[in-house]
């Protein structure tokens, strides 16, 4: 019989949303995902550890603060430019541009505000310097294989089919 607890060694599969500190939905994943549990899948050491002992149809929640998920602000990384110097395609909110500094290192800006005849372009994370939320939903969970412990993703790209 297939044990539905997660912990290391399982393929778990799940749904989540990612909340910032007011609760406004940043991110959301609506079709199962899945990571393989203690094999050094990528997620949030956090996440991971909340997951531990839960089962199929559990909600956890797990907080990240900022060193752990999305780093500080950094102010270095936010641009204010007068509005007639903005390109036109860039003239909205939530609008992104691409630069590369001196190093060829290319970051992503997005459009945060405008206002008083400026534009301010960020590109840290929109969850920097806060701490952020996330609601997992357990969809399902089995036993990993060996090649899944090794890379830390599941061979399928979404739960077993029920029959």
């Amino acid at each position: 019989m297939n044990d539905e607890v997660v912990r290391k060694g399982k393929v778990v599969f799940m749904t989540y949303s990612v909340l910032d500190e007011a609760g406004r939905v940043m991110g959301q994943q609506d079709m199962p995902t899945g990571y393989v549990h203690g094999a050094s899948s990528g997620l949030f050491e956090e996440i991971e550890r909340a997951l531990e002992g839960h089962r199929v149809g559990d909600r956890v929640e797990a907080t990240l603060t900022p060193d752990a998920a999305f780093g500080p602000h950094d102010p270095n990384l936010v641009l204010v430019q007068p509005f007639d110097r903005v390109p036109p395609p860039y003239r909205r909110l939530g609008a992104e541009a691409e630069f590369q500094n001196e190093k060829g290192e290319v970051l992503t800006f997005r459009v945060v505000r405008i206002a008083n005849g400026e534009v301010t372009l960020d590109a840290n994370h929109p969850l920097a310097g806060q701490n952020a939320t996330c609601l997992v939903d357990i969809v399902s969970v089995r036993d990993a294989t060996a090649e899944e412990m090794s890379t830390g993703f599941p061979a399928e790209q979404g739960p077993p089919k029920l029959h």
